[in-house]
């Protein structure tokens, strides 16, 4: 049945909730909305990684936009969002703006589809905007309706740039204006309305928040299982206790999106399953690892892309998923035809090109950049779009475990301009030449090459009688470890792999920052933690003479980052710690 618009106009029946959720395939995997980072080449390389039946079950965010500025400035939306092919120039040489506005929309010629929600590449496509004025959402989610499935409102943004501008996490506060944002959309977009959005103090607050979004319309409703205070240093481990909480408590046709601890491909399912969502989303583990939606291939069927080690664990080569990030940039960015290359090298292959241009990865390092880019002519640089500004930032975050290591290739890349793609394509000629030369180095040693001592390791413990501990004592040491709920060292044990292999970067947990000294507590911050012990010994004093335990949890500092393009920053004296601010609301 039509619904009546604000306006007076009317809208084709629309399908809500599991009923839209079945139309584009009851997708179970979906790409994260992350800032500036889930850009078209990314998702299609993300994609790429799938059969045409398992793209069917993926499900794609863009980048969170900003709803007045992609309702009112052109120049806002050419930088964002690349619906339809534009025309080679204009009069004064500059491209229009790809997406129709308000007041031309309608004197446009019928629209060529070009990249993001193209229907042949890039579907099922959910477009996302923060927003704190419900009639600034409309128009800017009308000007995207007809290139995508649905709008989501972006509830979970928890970084100082959302507080400032009054937008993401910062609205749940605001109960009403979310359900009038929400409910605009529903009454009068052409295409359902979805919601992300954060949990709350308690599972009762949140269960309530859930039920104001879908009492508003939204169709689907993602939950990012940390609070907002949960960012950076201290992002920690989602609750997917409050998750399974809505999943038993809303109606069972309320469709769940679950997002959180989603770090390598088998969390995928052990999170469904310990959630009941209908489907998982994965932020910062498919920008390590953009694979991450796929089945590894079986033993003896890896190819040239995917290596097993001896102890049979295995991923993809990081030198593999760069070129063909830059396969997809060539063809769909810039529309051109990608370079050829040689083979990807795998052992058995003539090892004699290694030694041609050897000297070409030092000079990379040798003088100011600036200088030699004037001495060399300079790259040519293309015109920056949301997939080549993209670029640098992804690879940083895709080989941050290949360039702590080699940290020549780190600056080389750190010195590409944005927008010039043969310095990008230089820096995947040294990444190939590495791996090519770690891979070789691996075979000649038997693996010993990448044997390094387990993170966190202690000195293990011998029995009073000098004797080595049982097996029984052994069990019980490794279950503590793997049920440390202070600690992330089974983690980074369990994802450890060769550095040139796709892996995801394990945030330190919360206390562990603080010993670290990756965050520090203010007088103020250090005052409240005191009495926080003070109150938790008495506590459990208190508890104890109950016969219970008691707990009282710590209140740790916030810390803000500014939002956009981010580029992870490697601490020199712990290489493999992150540093980077969170990417996904």
């Amino acid at each position: 049945m039509a619904s009546t618009m604000a306006d007076g106009g009317t809208i084709p029946a629309k399908l809500h909730g599991r009923a839209f959720y079945e139309s584009i395939g009851s997708p179970k995997f979906v790409l994260a909305p992350m800032v500036d980072q889930s850009e078209f080449a990314w998702r299609m390389l993300s994609r790429s990684y799938l059969s045409p039946a398992e793209n069917a079950k993926l499900l794609a965010y863009t980048p969170m936009l900003h709803a007045r500025l992609y309702e009112e400035t052109a120049k806002y939306r050419e930088a964002h969002f690349e619906a339809v092919r534009p025309p080679t120039s204009t009069s004064n040489g500059l491209a229009p703006s790809p997406t129709p506005s308000a007041s031309n929309a309608e004197d446009a010629q019928p629209p060529v589809p070009f990249l993001d929600g193209n229907p042949a590449l890039d579907r099922p496509l959910f477009v996302q905007f923060c927003a704190n004025d419900p009639e600034h959402l409309l128009g800017a989610a009308k000007l995207v309706a007809p290139y995508c499935d649905a709008v989501d409102l972006n509830l979970g943004c928890p970084q100082g740039i959302a507080r400032k501008g009054n937008y993401g996490a910062f609205l749940q506060e605001d109960q009403k204006l979310i359900y009038d944002l929400i409910n605009t959309l529903h009454k009068n977009l052409a295409v359902p309305v979805t919601a992300k959005i954060r949990i709350l103090g308690t599972k009762e607050d949140t269960l309530a928040y859930a039920k104001n979004v879908l009492a508003a319309g939204a169709s689907i409703i993602t939950v990012h299982g940390r609070r907002r205070e949960q960012k950076g240093h201290i992002t920690g481990v989602a609750d997917w206790q409050y998750l399974r909480y809505l999943r038993d408590n809303l109606p069972k046709e309320t469709v769940i999106f679950a997002n959180g601890n989603i770090l390598q491909h088998d969390d995928l399912e052990r999170c469904l399953e310990a959630t009941g969502a209908d489907a998982v989303m994965s932020a910062e583990g498919n920008l390590s690892d953009p694979a991450i939606f796929a089945q590894p291939p079986p033993p003896g069927q890896e190819g040239r892309e995917y290596w097993r080690g001896k102890d049979g664990k295995g991923g993809y080569r990081i030198d593999a998923m760069f070129r063909r990030y830059m396969g997809i940039i060539h063809k769909y960015a810039l529309q051109q035809e990608p370079p050829t290359r040689r083979p990807l090298f795998v052992i058995g292959d003539d090892e004699s090109w290694l030694a041609e241009n050897k000297g070409e990865d030092a000079e990379q390092e040798e003088g100011p950049a600036r200088k030699k880019r004037k001495k060399n002519g300079g790259g040519k640089r293309e015109k920056c779009t949301p997939n080549t500004v993209a670029i640098r930032p992804h690879l940083f975050h895709l080989l941050r475990h290949f360039i702590s290591r080699h940290t020549d290739i780190r600056d080389a890349l750190a010195r590409c301009p944005a927008g010039d793609i043969p310095a990008v394509e230089k820096v995947l000629d040294m990444v190939e030449r590495r791996v090519a030369e770690g891979l070789i180095e691996y075979e000649r040693t038997g693996g010993k090459t990448v044997e390094e001592p387990e993170p966190g390791a202690k000195a293990k413990p011998q029995a009073e009688d000098g004797k080595e501990p049982t097996e029984a004592q052994k069990a019980e040491d490794a279950t503590a470890d793997e049920y440390d709920a202070e600690s992330s060292v089974a983690t980074v044990k369990k994802c450890k792999r060769p550095w040139w292999i796709a892996q995801p970067i394990v945030r330190p947990l919360p206390k562990e920052a603080l010993a670290n000294g990756s965050i520090s507590l203010s007088k103020k911050e250090k005052k409240k933690l005191e009495q926080a012990t003070v109150d938790e010994v008495d506590g459990n004093q208190k508890s104890k003479e109950r016969g219970g335990d008691g707990m009282v949890e710590e209140e740790l500092p916030r810390s803000d980052s500014a939002i956009g393009v981010q580029e992870p920053a490697i601490d020199p004296k712990r290489p493999t710690a992150t540093t980077d601010g969170l990417v996904c609301g």
